[in-house]
C-alpha cells in the first residue's frame, strides 16, 4: 500500500487544480522603467496564480526575489489563473499576456489531463499559444506537466510526450516537470495535501531556476548583439 501513496498524492493534487478563476495577470511589483528590466510572465493555472499562499509566497513572488537576488533586473508578473486549461489560457493569452513581455513561462495543461481532454486538443492549443508568442517576438520557456496515473499508460504517454515535441518545434526554453520534487511530498504541500505551500514553491523555484537564469541570459545576449 505504501508504494501507492505517491501516485495518489499526484492525482489528489491535480484535482485541486479545476478551481473557480481567479483574477487575471496581477502584477507582483511595478514593474521599472521600459528597457532596464526584463520582464516576466507566469501565464497557467492555480500553480502559478498562488493558491493558498500569503504576499509575497506565490511562485511568481518567490522566482521573482531568487532572480533578483542573484542579480537578474527582472519583474514577475502573475498571469496564473486557477481552474484554467490549456483551452482557457489560449482565448485569454492576448489580454493577459503584456506584449512588452520578454519572457512568458507558460504553465497549463494540468486540468486538461485531470479532465481527460484529448492530449491533440491539448498540444494544439499549447502548439498555438507557443506559436501567438513567437509572432510576437517574446521567449518562452515551457513548463510541463505529467498526466494523472488513473488515466492509464496509454493517455500518460500520449499527454506527457507534448512537451518536449513542441519545445522542440518552437526551440523554446523547457523544463520538464513544473511540481518536481513538490509532487507527493507532504511536508511541501498544504494541510490539504494538494497545493505546495511556501516552502513547496520554493523548491519548485529552486529547481527551475537554471532554465530561467539560461533564458534570460538568452535574451539578454540577443539583445546585445542586436
Amino acid at each position: 500500500m505504501q508504494r501507492f501513496q505517491p501516485i495518489l498524492m499526484v492525482m489528489t493534487i491535480l484535482s485541486w487544480l479545476m478551481l473557480p478563476a481567479a483574477a487575471l495577470a496581477q502584477q507582483t511589483t511595478t514593474p521599472p522603467e521600459a528597457g532596464e528590466t526584463l520582464q516576466i510572465v507566469a501565464f497557467g493555472d492555480s500553480l502559478s496564480a498562488g493558491y493558498g499562499v500569503g504576499p509575497g509566497e506565490s511562485f511568481p513572488e518567490q522566482l521573482q526575489a531568487a532572480l533578483r537576488e542573484a542579480g537578474h533586473d527582472v519583474s514577475v508578473a502573475n498571469a496564473g489563473v486557477s481552474g484554467d486549461t490549456t483551452s482557457g489560457g489560449l482565448a485569454r493569452l492576448e489580454w493577459s499576456v503584456p506584449q512588452e513581455a520578454d519572457l512568458v513561462i507558460v504553465e497549463l495543461g494540468a486540468n486538461d489531463a485531470l479532465r481527460g481532454i484529448s492530449p491533440e486538443i491539448t498540444e494544439r492549443n499549447l502548439d498555438q499559444i507557443l506559436a501567438k508568442l513567437e509572432a510576437r517576438d517574446q521567449a518562452a520557456l515551457l513548463a510541463g506537466m505529467m498526466a494523472p496515473p488513473n488515466m492509464g499508460p496509454d493517455y500518460a504517454a500520449e499527454f506527457d510526450g507534448i512537451y518536449q515535441r513542441l519545445a522542440d518545434k518552437y526551440d523554446v526554453a523547457f523544463y520538464p516537470f513544473f511540481l518536481d520534487g513538490v509532487a507527493a511530498e507532504p511536508a511541501l504541500n498544504q494541510d490539504d495535501g494538494m497545493h505546495p505551500n511556501p516552502e513547496g514553491v520554493a523548491v519548485i523555484v529552486e529547481r527551475i531556476l537554471p532554465a530561467v537564469t539560461k533564458a534570460l541570459d538568452a535574451i539578454s545576449a540577443e539583445r546585445e548583439t542586436g
